[in-house]
């Protein structure tokens, strides 16, 4: 596997650094998480559980190995310095400050090890106003100006359903720590990566910060292209209260249902972009949409050349025929699914191991050094 050899102790909790550390698991790399007395990482207590821990947990914590080390004891301390003098990547979602205080900083680890990738995740990076202003994901999206343009029919600001700053900082921060090592071949030398969940969230806006950078006025998200401006891209319900989207904006999907609606004199308004002249057209597919039920729209599309799609449930995902013929989902031994690594390598595939760690089950790792 590509990370095979590749020893990482993992400092991180809840989301951005246990979901990048598990990547690195699945193909191949020793991960040590280093968790505090106690209850261990938050995520053991988040959410239901169909096992010995949450269903959250394990799915970012799958194949790793747990040590829990009190970090303000001198024993727990040199324990630490030991695993990170033998570690290629030490990764932390501390507040900034805070990995200084306890004596495991950048500066003091590369100096024992030179060639350490030291990874840092947080709210808002390490120096800057807000590096000590506590937040979670929907903070950093709300500064990032994600809510802005998030809305819900009734033009108010809507709770998103994906942990997107999360996720985007994780998978910026793989990345990072990726690169780094790749570096690291060539000058012998690791480095430090800093990530902010601000940040990666402002980068994940490219195709939406168009009218803000070109110094125009605040956009209406109602009438932009991928927020509710285009009748085809766009949330539809049904009759038996389920919804469907359009999810193609191009004039053919638009002539090929519109014109099986009987309905080409609609696509001029289509062909001349997102905006609030869609409305008819958008007005239009509503009441279309709402006289079948959703099984019956789609056995409707299925041959044609149009993007629409469900609105699946959770469960429905997870069961989605495409999503089973590749493997997206897999189950262990005891039954319980997990998401399969995304990333898919013909001649080295991960081997994700389909379990999680139980609170200090490893610490025999450290017995006696």
């Amino acid at each position: 596997m590509k990370l095979e050899g590749v020893k990482v102790v993992d400092l991180s909790v809840f989301l951005p650094g246990p979901y990048l550390t598990m990547a690195m698991a699945d193909h191949g790399a020793d991960v040590v998480k280093v968790e505090p007395p106690g209850e261990g990482d938050p995520g053991r207590q988040i959410g239901v559980s169909d096992g010995p821990t949450t269903v959250f947990f394990r799915n970012v914590n799958r194949g790793k190995k747990s040590v829990v080390l009190d970090l303000k004891s001198e024993a727990g301390r040199e324990t630490l310095y030991r695993l990170c003098d033998a570690a290629d990547v030490f990764v932390e979602s501390y507040r900034p400050g805070v990995m200084q205080r306890l004596g495991f900083d950048w500066e003091t680890l590369s100096a024992r090890n030179p060639r350490l990738v030291y990874c840092s995740i947080s709210a808002f990076g390490q120096d800057g106003p807000y590096r000590d202003v506590p937040a979670h994901d929907i903070a950093t999206e709300a500064y990032a100006g994600v809510l802005s343009i998030t809305h819900g029919r009734d033009g108010v600001p809507a709770m998103p359903g994906l942990a997107t700053a999360d996720i985007l900082s994780s998978l910026n921060a793989l990345a990072g720590v990726v690169m780094a090592l790749y570096r690291r071949e060539k000058t012998g030398r690791g480095d430090r990566i800093d990530v902010s969940m601000q940040h990666a969230t402002l980068a994940g806006l490219p195709n939406v910060l168009g009218p803000a950078m070109a110094g125009l006025p605040q956009p209406d998200p109602k009438h932009e292209r991928t927020t509710g401006g285009s009748a085809f891209y766009q949330v539809y319900d049904t009759a038996d209260g389920r919804h469907l989207v359009l999810g193609g904006q191009e004039i053919k999907f638009v002539r090929n249902l519109l014109g099986r609606l009987d309905r080409l004199d609609l696509v001029p308004l289509c062909e001349r972009g997102p905006g609030a002249h869609q409305a008819p057209v958008i007005e239009f597919l509503r009441g279309v949409f709402r006289q079948r039920t959703l099984a019956e729209w789609m056995a409707w599309f299925e041959g044609m050349d149009v993007s629409a799609a469900p609105v699946n449930t959770l469960r429905e995902a997870l069961d989605d025929p495409n999503a089973r013929a590749q493997g997206l989902v897999l189950t262990d031994e005891h039954g319980r699914e997990h998401i399969a690594p995304v990333v898919r390598f013909t001649l080295e595939p991960a081997r994700p191991v389909l379990r999680e760690p139980g609170l200090d089950e490893h610490h025999s790792i450290v017995d006696g050094d």
